[in-house]
């Protein structure tokens, strides 16, 4: 039975391709699917990194529209594709696999294409047209693989810090529990694998709860590396294509949007280096 799939076709410098007509990623999400085929880990499995990557987006598309960069109509059809991806639609077209070559540039383009071609949508226009909303021109503009990357790995890792805290939490409660319905109960405790002096089971689990309170101030004190990123500091740090003030308005956009304090870095080409 012969295929009749609707296909458009996209190009880029090293010539032209067909892709599903309906998938949102174009050519160089396409490419990446082709050459990184390693890990069989994809970036779809990974919801709060892609979330991650739709706020970056977000972050600076509003710093943009505020620097003159973006027109009404490109900024709000941006927005709206960025806030439906923050709320777990269109997961599917990061197909992409999570280990590569290029330090994430296939992962940044993932999500420069996804968002333009439903931008593109909600425009009115066909995916792939992208001389009226460009995934590089537009939704990554004032970026690099070098700083959007590192900076929504960072909301990712930070989100996934707060559902592990939130579970330990849970985790620490029903060890109290635990210690009260078993505070009277005697048992044996151990040292070296032997039996050593008698203790109460509700000890026991006491113990791990305490355990796993420090743990949390731990995990709590490491996490906050998580909240300096380096938007604006495009390729290498000195952050050349970006407008004075991008960096600023980024970070406290992605600030606002997170409701975390998210704060920019003292040194964008030491953080560049260092991410």
């Amino acid at each position: 039975m012969a295929n009749n799939q609707k296909m458009r076709t996209e190009s880029d410098l090293l010539g032209s391709v067909e892709l599903p007509a309906d998938v949102l990623y174009g050519v160089q999400t396409l490419r990446g699917i082709e050459n990184f085929r390693i890990s069989k880990f994809h970036l779809n499995e990974y919801p709060l990194f892609i979330k991650g990557l739709a706020i970056t987006k977000l972050g600076a598309a509003e710093a943009n529209h505020k620097l003159g960069l973006l027109t009404d109509e490109k900024f709000n059809a941006i927005a709206q594709a960025c806030r439906e991806i923050m709320d777990g639609k269109h997961h599917d077209a990061f197909p992409v696999d999570m280990i590569q070559g290029g330090a994430g540039t296939t992962t940044n383009m993932n999500a420069n294409e996804v968002i333009a071609n439903r931008a593109l949508e909600i425009m009115g226009h066909q995916y792939g047209e992208y001389q009226y909303c460009s995934p590089n021109d537009d939704v990554n503009c004032a970026q690099s693989t070098n700083d959007a990357y590192p900076t929504a790995i960072h909301l990712g890792m930070y989100a996934t810090h707060l559902k592990l805290v939130e579970h330990l939490k849970q985790l620490i409660e029903s060890f109290e529990k635990k210690a009260a319905e078993f505070a009277d109960v005697l048992k044996m405790g151990r040292t070296q694998l032997e039996d050593a002096v008698p203790m109460t089971l509700g000890q026991t689990f006491h113990g791990f709860a305490s355990i796993l309170r420090d743990e949390i101030v731990h995990l709590n004190e490491a996490a906050e590396d998580f909240l300096t990123i380096n938007m604006g500091a495009t390729a290498i740090g000195t952050g050349i294509c970006a407008e004075p003030g991008y960096a600023e308005l980024c970070t406290e956009n992605i600030a606002r949007i997170t409701g975390w304090k998210i704060r920019l870095t003292g040194d964008l080409v030491g953080a560049t280096s260092d991410t």
